[in-house]
């Protein structure tokens, strides 16, 4: 059995997000954070060697790491759905980008001005700051493109997008009134019963951070 281990409020959620998508029959675990440290608790560190979120068993065997487990998931369980272009595609190219622009670009830089802000900073160092603007400048500019960052449709390049988009900046409180192209993109997204599905699961009693 495909099991999900989900920390509430982080970026597993992308996985749960996914099996909705994909109609699996999978078991969702779900993991309060430590109230002290707000990182995860023992039984969960002890599944991986990271100690983090997300992490997925199936059966005996355990993965860790967003990308690493969608792409397990989709190539185990469900290898021909359009949540993921063939190179034949149009939408190949743009697809690949977001997908691993999501953890190794964007990500990145929330994590590093949520470092600076935890170091004390009073205002994030310029090369941060810059970093930042234009992440969210292009996250604009692309849903001012196409409906979704992987193009016509959408792929896992959204699921893996979406948590920064929503849960992180709830988190965060940062607000997106003068991003209207991404408002229009978080309606949409919104609408997808998967979506609610998931989010009802991972942070019950929490609504999606939608605009």
């Amino acid at each position: 059995m495909l099991t999900v281990h989900h920390l509430r409020i982080s970026q597993s959620e992308r996985i749960v997000w996914l099996c909705e998508e994909l109609g699996l029959d999978y078991e969702l675990v779900l993991y309060n954070r430590d109230p002290e440290t707000r990182l995860a608790p023992p039984e969960l560190k002890a599944l991986h060697p990271m100690q983090v979120a997300p992490v997925i068993t199936d059966g005996d065997f355990v993965l860790g790491e967003s990308g690493t487990i969608m792409d397990y998931i989709v190539a185990k369980y469900a290898p021909d759905t359009a949540l993921v272009p063939g190179a034949d595609h149009p939408d190949f190219a743009d697809h690949l980008f977001y997908y691993h622009w999501a953890n190794a670009t964007f990500m990145t830089n929330g994590m590093m001005a949520l470092v600076a802000q935890f170091m004390g900073a009073s205002e994030l160092p310029p090369f941060v700051a810059d970093r930042v603007q234009k992440g969210w400048a292009i996250v604009e500019k692309r849903l001012g493109e196409a409906d979704y960052f992987g193009g016509s449709q959408l792929t896992t390049a959204d699921i893996m997008m979406g948590f920064q988009l929503t849960t992180s900046r709830a988190m965060s409180g940062m607000g997106i009134e003068g991003m209207p192209n991404l408002q229009a993109y978080l309606k949409r997204i919104g609408e997808r019963p998967a979506y609610r599905q998931a989010m009802a699961k991972c942070e019950p009693g929490m609504p999606p951070k939608l605009d």
